[in-house]
Parts: structure tokens; C-alpha cells; sequence
């Protein structure tokens, strides 16, 4: 090997963490659960600071894990290769053969709390400021298993943090751009955090934190696909690739949904209620 990779990442993790008899567990299904886990108790925090009954947490945590797998699922196969799952279909439960798409657990995320806030009759912006918190560590954390599973990453790169997948079959150092995610997400994470927690932007402006999400997340997702692989083989030679198309709706929602969240003017919160 080049004597000039040893300034590299050589990245060259198994997949599994360990094999109990015939259960095998992997780093990305472990971050996913970690992800679930971990956001249920940042909205459990929420709800408990605000004062709601731990049977509205137990509604929407269901109504939000099972849609965002149900979304994340559907949307792999019909965003990235429809014309197979849909003569497939049955192969369309397989997950535990792989296939999640972040567009598609964003669009099944929208459904979910669209369907807790109609039986709840509650706002669904309340649903939405929120649940951007939680979103953001279950993405970094997301990102972290594909990083285990050397898959999504970017194009060859000089740098010196570039990573060498030798899983993967590379032989020179490429964009980790799972951890430039990741890194992102988690800056992200904080700014809502202070927003929510010192600002209560949530309650005095809602719209202004979902909107601010969505334009940041998928803003720079639209960004990071310049740089990286194509995840299937019919992006090769478009002008964008499917992962910056599904991103471009989400950036301009957000953009709507900060302007009339800022157009309106800010709630006034009495004592009590701070």
C-alpha cells in the first residue's frame, strides 16, 4: 500500500458486534435501537416539562417509531428501486435484509404525527417543534451504523481524515461523510436545544424550530451529496441524485413554514406557564 494512506483512516470494522447462537447483532441495528431509545426519552422529558400525561408520550412514541420504520422501509424500495419491489412485493417486509431511506422516515414521520395530532386534537405544530430534537440524535446515531457498515460514504478525498473502507473495497481514502452527518446533526441538536430549553421559541413562536429543521437538515444533506457515492447505479450521470431531489420539498416547506411562523406574532406567555 502507498506509504501515503498510513496519514489515512484505515477503516476495516465487522459489522456484527457479536453472534449469540444463531441471533446476530449489528452495529446499525443497535444504532437504530439506540436512536428509538434515545429519543423516546428526550419527548418523555418534553412532554413531563410541559406537563402532559405519560399516556400521551406512550401515543405518540407508537404512532412516531411505527411510522418512521413503516416511512424509512417504503421508501428505500420505492424511492431507490421501485420496479423491483413492486413485482417483489413480499421482500418489501425483509428489513432485516437492509434498506432504509432517511426521506422516506421523514415522510412517514409527517404521516405519524399528523394522525396522533387529529386523535389527540392536539396542534400538529406542537407534535412537530418538538419531535425535531429527538429526530436529530436518532440521525446522528443512524449515520454512525452506516459508518459501521461501510456504506454511504463519499468520493475519494486528499484530506487527511479520509477514510480507507477496506470492507467496502476501497483502496484509497474517501469523504466519511457519515460522520460529516452525523457532526451536523448533533450541532443541530443543540441549537434546538437551546431554542426550546433558554428561548422557549417552541411556545412563544410555533413553526420557527420545525422550520429551521427542515431547512438545515436536508439543506445540508442536499450539500454532502456532492461529494458522495451514488447509492444505486441509475444516479450515475444525473445533474442531482435522488437523495438531493427528495431533499429540495423538505428545504422548501421549511422555508414556508419559518415565513409564516415569523409573519405571526410571538404568543405572550403568562407567569404560570414559563
Amino acid at each position: 500500500m502507498n506509504s501515503l494512506l498510513l496519514l489515512f483512516v484505515r477503516w476495516d470494522v465487522h459489522p456484527t458486534l457479536f453472534t449469540f447462537g444463531p441471533v446476530e447483532i449489528r452495529y446499525y441495528g443497535l444504532m437504530w435501537a439506540l436512536a428509538l431509545g434515545i429519543s423516546a426519552y428526550i419527548f418523555s422529558n418534553l412532554i413531563k416539562r410541559e406537563g402532559y400525561s405519560d399516556k400521551m408520550f406512550d401515543s405518540i412514541f407508537w404512532y412516531g417509531v411505527l411510522s418512521t420504520i413503516i416511512g424509512a422501509r417504503l421508501g428505500h424500495c420505492l424511492f431507490y428501486d421501485p420496479g423491483y419491489y413492486l413485482t417483489h412485493p413480499v421482500e418489501i417486509l425483509y428489513i432485516h435484509q437492509g434498506g432504509l431511506a432517511s426521506h422516506g422516515a421523514a415522510v412517514g414521520l409527517l404521516v405519524g404525527l399528523w394522525l396522533f395530532s387529529r386523535k389527540n386534537k392536539m396542534p400538529y405544530m406542537w407534535s412537530l417543534d418538538r419531535i425535531a430534537i429527538a429526530v436529530c440524535i436518532a440521525g446522528a446515531l443512524v449515520r454512525i451504523g452506516n459508518l459501521m457498515n461501510s456504506e454511504i460514504y463519499g468520493e475519494a478525498t486528499s484530506l487527511p481524515w479520509g477514510f480507507v473502507f477496506v470492507r467496502a473495497g476501497e483502496t484509497v481514502p474517501m469523504h466519511p461523510t457519515q460522520i460529516y452527518e452525523a457532526l451536523a446533526y448533533l450541532i443541530l441538536f443543540v441549537v434546538l436545544c437551546w431554542m426550546y430549553y433558554r428561548k422557549d421559541v417552541a411556545r412563544k413562536r410555533p413553526g420557527v424550530m420545525f422550520g429551521i429543521f427542515l431547512i438545515a437538515l436536508f439543506g445540508f444533506r442536499f450539500f454532502v451529496e456532492f461529494i458522495k457515492n451514488p447509492q444505486e447505479e441509475f444516479e450515475r450521470g444525473m445533474l442531482l441524485d435522488m437523495g438531493q431531489w427528495l431533499s429540495v420539498p423538505f428545504v422548501i416547506l421549511g422555508v414556508v413554514i419559518l415565513y409564516r411562523a415569523l409573519k405571526r406574532p410571538a404568543k405572550e406567555l403568562s407567569k404560570k406557564t414559563k
